[in-house]
């Protein structure tokens, strides 16, 4: 089995590490690597540059410039910076191999040509599996400059942490959690793929138009947002092409139950007479979508509320709210710790 770190842990290995080591990881599409940017100029403070590597040629990096009796070789702006600055090289395993060649001085040194990036700039690369098929390569003397490691695909738990803080609907997100298999990975299933059977997933021996990735369930939110504009074919066409119909004929139900739930307004104003969902499904639909929405005036009214729906639903909300931005907000109202002190024997 492959070592693996998570996009987390791959963030602060670049972030303390990154000034000394390169580090290039490798992962399934779709599984938000891209995102590792601000993760660690976040963590720095610096500037970060984002290159495509794919869509890079030669003149890209360097260009002749005529200095009289001589040629100099200038760099592209997007290295130069008179302060150390973080270089993603995305996909970089999808660079024509003389653009690769070029990059191997930045990878090893932080040199582009005779130009050395500031002294403390980080420098790290990330690229698909090859397994996937997507014809991804780097060649040995490449991968000797630096350190190579595969990121983990997020499971259902680590990318709903991610999605409560990125304003994802509580539709998918209630989806991901009922139906968690939609985030495997087909790594772990050894080399039988043509009898994989999760209709959900990227199975790279199969042809598939959309599947189910980090990447596509965010697609899918932003458009599940606008479905109030949409007729009801419009909305699963486009949610089959953006996540696979499988996924999308199963999204049908959450949605159904999301149109049939209490508004908060009405839960906050009045907790104790507001609808209460029959359906557990709708429930936990109802306290994601929550999480994202209570602050310092609706809290204490919406805990008085949650103690009217079932055990695990109000868990459910206490566990993702402690995760959310809104964490320290919750944690300090009276409803929420008066909550936490009744239930205290359950944890």
């Amino acid at each position: 089995m492959t070592t693996s770190v998570t996009l987390k842990e791959a963030g602060l290995l670049t972030a303390v590490s990154g000034q000394t080591n390169t580090f290039i990881f490798q992962g399934e599409a779709g599984i938000g690597k891209s995102s590792m940017l601000p993760v660690v100029t976040d963590a720095t403070g610096y500037e970060g540059r984002y290159i495509d590597c794919a869509m890079l040629d030669l003149g890209d990096l360097q260009m002749p410039s005529n200095q009289g009796e001589y040629i100099q070789f200038l760099p592209n702006k997007m290295f130069v910076s008179d302060e150390p600055i973080v270089v993603m090289l995305d996909e970089i395993g999808k660079a024509m191999r003389p653009v690769q060649n070029a990059l191997l001085t930045l990878l090893l040194e932080h040199r582009i040509g005779n130009y050395h990036l500031p002294d403390g700039s980080i420098v790290f690369g990330t690229t698909n599996m090859a397994t996937d098929g997507l014809g991804d390569v780097l060649q040995a003397h490449a991968r000797n400059r630096v350190t190579f490691l595969t990121v983990s695909k997020p499971d259902s738990d680590q990318w709903l942490e991610w999605a409560i803080n990125n304003d994802m609907s509580p539709e998918v997100m209630a989806w991901v959690k009922e139906y968690p298999h939609c985030l495997e990975s087909y790594l772990d299933h050894g080399d039988n793929l043509s009898n994989l059977d999760n209709p959900y997933i990227f199975n790279p021996v199969k042809q598939m138009a959309a599947f189910v990735t980090p990447r596509s369930l965010a697609h899918a939110s932003h458009i599940i947002k606008h479905r109030e504009a949409l007729n009801d074919s419009t909305l699963i066409a486009a949610l089959a092409g953006t996540v696979g119909e499988s996924a999308a004929r199963d999204m049908e139900a959450f949605l159904a139950v999301a149109d049939s739930l209490p508004k908060f307004s009405d839960i906050t104003k009045d907790p104790d007479t507001a609808k209460v969902p029959e359906s557990p499904l709708a429930a936990v639909v109802l306290v994601l979508g929550s999480v994202t929405r209570v602050d310092r005036k609706t809290i204490d009214n919406f805990m008085q509320y949650l103690t009217r729906l079932p055990r695990e639903v109000q868990f459910l909300f206490a566990t993702n709210a402690m995760r959310s931005k809104a964490a320290a907000v919750v944690a300090t109202s009276k409803g929420f710790t008066r909550w936490a002190a009744d239930n205290s024997w359950a944890v």
